[in-house]
Parts: C-alpha cells; structure tokens; sequence
C-alpha cells in the first residue's frame, strides 16, 4: 500500500514577523489581476472545462510535520534580493533590478501534451478553488547558498490532475515566459541560453506532495524576481528545478531536453537531486551557504541529501545510480 502524504497547516504567525497579513482578495490585488471577486473563493472550475476540482489536503495528520522546517526563516530582503533569473540578467542581483520590467496581466498557463482535456487557463481560473490561506509551506531550499522559505502554493499534482494525465504521460516539460522586449537578459550579446527557458520532471516527481506550484512567500504575492505570477519549487532539487514564471505546463512520454542539461550536460544532469556525494565538475557540492551569509561571516553548514527530505522522496530514486543520473 502506498503512503498517505499530507501538508501541515502553519499558522500565519509562525510564518512571518508582519503584524497583519494580507486577506486573499489583497493577494489577488495586489497581483494585479484587477478581479471583480474572489478569484480564490469562487466555485472550482468544472469537469467539463477542464477536469475535477483539486483535491483537499489532510492538514489534521501528525504525519504532515515531516513537510515543514524548524529552521530558521531567511528573511524576506534576501529571498527577493539575491536570485536567479537568467532572462534578467546573470547577476544574482539583476532580477530585483529588472524584473519588474515583466508584465503579468494578464496570465495563462497552458496545459498540453497527453492529458485527456488539454487547455489554457487564466491564473484566476487556475487558482479558483484553492485557500491560499490554507496553503503556506516552510521548505529548505539550497544550491551553492540556501534558504528557508514561507512559500505560498499548492501542489502541483492539484493541476495536473485537473486535466486528467494520460497514462502513457511519463515526464512533464515546463516552459518560462519569453518576451525579449521585456527580457533584457535574453537580449543580451552572446546569450547562454537557447530561449525560452525550458525545465522538467519525471512525472512520479512531478505528482509528489512536495512538489510545489508557488504563488507567494511570506504572506505576499510572489515578487517578480521570484518568479511571479507562478513558479515551480521542488525542495529537493531546488537551484536546480526552480523555473519561473512559467507559461506552459506538457505531459509527454520522453525525457524533456532541459535547458542547462543541453547548454552543459557534464555539468547539470536532468535529474538535478541534491546530493553532497556528486560534486559539480566544477565545485564540491558537500556544503551550501546559508543566506544571510557574508565575506567575513560565512554561513557555510553542510549539504544534507535530497536537503533534508531524503526520508520522503528517496524511494523515488531506489535502484538508480544516483552518480550516474545526477
């Protein structure tokens, strides 16, 4: 029998120092969706438009522990101030820069590929049925630095679902927003980057409870650095599988080509796990830096395998060579 997963309730006050949260017709708001009502509270969309309506979470479960961190929150300044975002520019600080220059109003996602009811969905139809308020989750996220983050999403299993996946369906592929004329990092001479930007998953990956579909962090809508209006976050490969800003969501039945697994295959692999016994070619992978961190204050601990959440996705990975599909 396979294991139950379920996502704790964390009280908002837990989660964040702010004194008063913004209720979730401000979320919205402030996304600049410009809605007459609720998106959030609206009814769920139908079968008929585009499959059944997301599923409950079991927050009531001692179980659900297991998904959150008792560590230390990195604060709000360096989670929106220290970034990648490559369509912006390559500097870590370019995207808070820059970023601002996206527009996201309106937004779509379309969901393709091998789903019984492939379609396009506005964010306010994509988001209907959903209580963020429900929805904040206290994840571990690492790659060189590391933070921990009060992100504000839903599983993306919740959407899939919602279009019915085939079962020849064995990968999903995701795909970044790409408007040069508000990208200037895409228009840069000599770009790195064979645009848009293009990630994947294996759909068991995909359709795991930690998998995350990021709306906000820290009872704020998601800023644009971070990937606003939806991003994808995968704490156990998070640096790694973290894209942004995404407009395009395909089930398919062959590995996806990956931007960074195309640009240097040696370097980054498709399966992207946090793993301190694989280095990078070019740097060992066995410590991260922990944000806030400084030249003269290192934050520097060691990197823990699957970043901590090995007991809830290493038999994901039972029997694969874990050096070889790095």
């Amino acid at each position: 029998m396979s294991r139950r997963f379920v996502v704790p309730k964390i009280d908002s006050s837990e989660i964040t120092p702010e004194s008063v949260y913004l209720n979730r017709r401000e979320l919205m708001r402030a996304a600049g969706l410009g809605l007459s009502t609720m998106a959030l509270a609206a009814a769920p969309l139908t079968a008929a438009s585009t499959g059944s309506a997301p599923r409950p979470l079991d927050f009531t479960s001692p179980e659900g522990e297991q998904f959150s961190s008792s560590e230390q929150k990195t604060p709000y300044a360096d989670i929106t101030a220290y970034n990648n975002f490559y369509e912006f520019g390559t500097d870590k600080d370019d995207p808070a820069r820059y970023a601002k220059e996206m527009t996201i109003d309106p937004w779509a996602v379309e969901v393709s590929g091998l789903v019984l009811k492939p379609g396009k969905l506005n964010l306010e139809d994509l988001l209907s049925g959903f209580d963020l308020e429900e929805r904040i989750y206290r994840l571990r996220c690492v790659e060189a630095w590391s933070m921990v983050v009060p992100w504000i999403g839903f599983p993306l299993a919740d959407l899939l679902q919602r279009f019915q996946p085939l079962s020849t369906a064995k990968y999903v592929e995701f795909r970044t927003l790409y408007r040069r004329s508000e990208m200037r990092g895409t228009r840069s001479f000599g770009s790195i980057i064979d645009w848009p930007y293009r990630e994947g998953l294996r759909l068991d990956e995909a359709m795991h409870p930690l998998t995350l579909i990021a709306v906000g962090l820290y009872g704020k809508t998601l800023p644009h650095q971070n990937g606003a209006p939806l991003r994808l976050v995968v704490p156990w490969k998070y640096g790694f599988k973290s894209i942004k800003s995404i407009v395009s969501i395909k089930l398919v039945d062959r590995q996806p080509a990956t931007s960074w697994q195309s640009l240097a295959p040696r370097e980054y692999g498709f399966y992207s796990n946090v793993n301190p016994a694989v280095d990078h070619p070019r740097w060992s992978q066995k410590f991260e830096r922990r944000l806030p961190s400084s030249l003269f204050r290192p934050n520097r601990i060691p990197t823990r395998m699957f970043n901590g959440y090995e007991e809830q996705v290493a038999e994901l990975y039972r029997g694969m060579d874990l050096s070889k599909y790095y």
